[in-house]
């Protein structure tokens, strides 16, 4: 009998473990080993009992895998939507139709690419950050991808990219909930949101388009506004890199309004917004964090399958990820090459105009808050590696995969 209980004990143990296997690996903790065998050999001890229990596993991997199929689908309905101005770049990415980014062109690079066929779209430098750059028109009947490879081999030396186009990572979908404010941490600070146009917002200090018909009232934008006057910031500047233009959002926008950004000493910038690695934003990043300036970012919501988020994932870039009103990591949540802090991502709401007070859910609306949290200790402290080391400090205990913890928890009600 006693053999026969310690038996069950183990079998009931593994299939504990095995159950919480899918909410340790979404949370980011290791897995521990199978004290019974393997996989197969539990299922056979354990019958139609284990296979019962052993469905969330399934589950969790199908959502997993589901979630990175409709990145892919959503992505490649996108491109085709948007033929007249938008096409898959040599990564498989969206990115602006007929056009390519030559970075820090120097001598006779762009008389050489005029030669081979490229038409001279808008040549400078990004005010702010003093990068270089030319925007060239593909030769006619030439394929985005085809372009760009045939333009690396004519300039081996220069570093040539799409003009890739990224996308919100945040929506209205979970059940409102309220909460205030800590009154107890510092508030105020400026943080410069990167994402359509706000609307109704009487912290906006200053707004700026960066796009065809920008800026334009965006919900994602305003929702965000709102979530970060509650947050308690102070001022806040706003740029607009989508306009109505179908292919906004483009690398170069952002670029741009990160030198815009930082033309106007904005010490914080939330970007709200997932692409593929792009090297022209990967310069401006660099640069304006060069100047002092932090950069926070949402990791996405195409869930742990998908690949690594940008611009969360460029070197030095705060990455955020989102949780729920139970401290859960959002099963959504994508993933970065690094990962900084956790803030609340659902159960939460804003103040939008004309909609009233909306659900929200999605990371997009965790990097914001996090933003607040170090854009409130960077003017006490005067750079932005004091301000990152005090916001340490204030960072709560995540249950799971939470980076150095949870920021803002109480600041699931936007203003």
């Amino acid at each position: 009998m006693k053999t026969r209980n310690l038996k069950r004990c183990a079998l009931v143990s593994a299939v504990l473990l095995l159950i919480a296997g899918p909410a340790r690996a979404q949370l980011g903790l290791p897995l521990p080993g199978n004290p019974l065998g393997t996989l197969g050999q539990v299922t056979q001890d354990l019958g139609d009992i284990a296979r019962d229990a052993l469905e969330p596993v399934r589950d969790v991997a199908r959502s997993a895998r589901s979630l990175a199929r409709e990145r892919v689908q959503r992505l490649t309905r996108f491109a085709r939507s948007n033929r007249e101005t938008v096409e898959l770049d040599d990564t498989g990415a969206p990115a602006r139709r007929g056009e390519v980014l030559l970075i820090d062109p120097a001598g006779e690079d762009v008389a050489r690419a005029e030669g081979a066929g490229y038409g001279v779209i808008e040549q400078g430098t990004i005010e702010g950050l003093g990068l270089a750059y030319a925007r060239l028109s593909v030769p006619g009947g030439r394929s985005l991808g085809k372009a760009i490879r045939s333009l690396r081999k004519l300039l081996p030396e220069r570093e040539i990219t799409a003009d890739q186009i990224h996308f919100p990572s945040g929506s209205a979908l979970s059940v409102a909930a309220s909460s205030a404010a800590r009154a107890d941490l510092p508030l105020g600070g400026t943080v410069g949101v990167i994402d359509g146009g706000i609307a109704g917002s009487d912290r906006l200090a200053s707004q700026r388009g960066f796009a065809e018909g920008a800026p334009k009232a965006s919900e994602h934008a305003s929702a965000i506004a709102s979530l970060l006057a509650g947050a308690g910031t102070a001022r806040l500047y706003g740029a607009d890199v989508y306009g109505d233009d179908p292919a906004g959002g483009n690398a170069l926008a952002i670029a741009k309004a990160i030198g815009w950004m930082r033309q106007n000493a904005v010490p914080v910038v939330s970007i709200s917004l997932v692409g593929p690695k792009n090297l022209l934003l990967a310069k401006a990043i660099a640069a304006a964090r060069a100047h002092g300036m932090v950069v926070v970012a949402a990791v996405g919501n195409d869930g742990a399958a998908a690949p690594p988020a940008y611009p969360a994932s460029y070197p030095g870039v705060v990455a955020v990820t989102g949780v729920d009103g139970k401290g859960r990591v959002l099963i959504e949540a994508g993933k970065a090459l690094h990962l900084d802090y956790a803030a609340p991502g659902a159960d939460m709401s804003a103040l939008v105009p004309g909609r009233g007070r909306i659900p929200l859910r999605g990371t997009s609306f965790a990097a914001p808050l996090a933003a607040a949290r170090i854009a409130a200790r960077y003017p006490r402290l005067g750079s932005s590696v004091a301000a990152l080391k005090a916001v340490d400090s204030e960072a709560v205990d995540g249950s799971g995969r939470t980076g150095r913890g949870v920021l803002c928890g109480a600041c699931r009600k936007g203003a």
